[in-house]
């Protein structure tokens, strides 16, 4: 239940923040620029060029992670992030994602980043 609240939270405040109609705009549309260019100049730092592609769910993964930890400060409420389930789900799946993601780019050569360079072969 608090998932799908967080879930609905984020894009609540991306409907809200959305300035379609206006060219002045409002406060909330600042926010969300400014919460954009943030995760954009970071991801865009520790990927490089190839930023593009994974953007959009790095953005979408660091807003529903915002929302669901935001949720535990409404008092009774209950913060999703704490329970271990979720928390193994995300990062478990994430990381065989991107694994299987950079084997498919980068082949065998995916092994070669493991090692540093200079190493004795």
């Amino acid at each position: 239940l608090y998932t799908i609240i967080a879930v609905y939270l984020s894009l609540a405040f991306h409907f809200v923040a959305s300035n379609n109609k206006s060219v002045i705009p409002s406060r909330w549309s600042i926010s969300l620029e400014s919460s954009f260019a943030s995760v954009h100049s970071l991801v865009k730092a520790q990927i490089g060029a190839a930023n593009e592609v994974y953007l959009p769910f790095i953005y979408s993964l660091f807003f529903f992670i915002l929302f669901a930890n935001l949720s535990g400060n409404v008092p009774y409420g209950f913060t999703v992030t704490t329970s271990i389930i979720v928390a193994l789900g995300l990062s478990v799946t994430i990381f065989l994602g991107v694994t299987i993601l950079s084997l498919s780019l980068h082949k065998l050569h995916f092994f070669s980043f493991f090692v540093p360079t200079g190493a004795p072969t």
